[in-house]
């Protein structure tokens, strides 16, 4: 789950003193508001950590209001302009390389199951 890995890698790190976690997350695919096993291992990773997990999910079709959608992708869409996407890891490589003046920087990784696909 990539909530349990941006937690483990990153999130204790910023922020080792949280009790509770804030996920906004849109209300299309697999984490939409729906889905049973979105919420079941959402329950999983709460016990396993032993803090509370609240969800809010953005309206359908509503992505635009997620402020960190708005602010990183634009920025990866300025870093990969005119370079061929010619393997899953080129495009994760300029993902990975996308900064902001501001300071936001982008964390990605390539999941082994997406390496092996041909």
């Amino acid at each position: 789950m990539i909530v349990r890995n941006l937690l483990l890698e990153m999130g204790y790190k910023c922020y080792p003193n949280a009790k509770k976690i804030l996920i906004t997350a849109d209300g299309e695919g697999s984490n939409r508001s729906r889905v049973r096993l979105w919420k079941t291992e959402l329950q999983k990773l709460a016990d396993e950590i032993s803090r509370d997990i609240s969800v809010c999910h953005f309206p359908p079709g509503a992505n635009n209001w997620n402020k960190i959608e708005h602010r990183l992708f634009s920025q990866i869409t300025k870093n990969w302009r005119g370079r061929p996407l010619v393997s899953y890891e080129v495009i994760v490589n300029l993902i990975k390389n996308t900064a902001t003046k501001t300071g936001l920087e982008v964390k990605k990784e390539l999941k082994p199951q997406i390496k092996n696909l041909k």
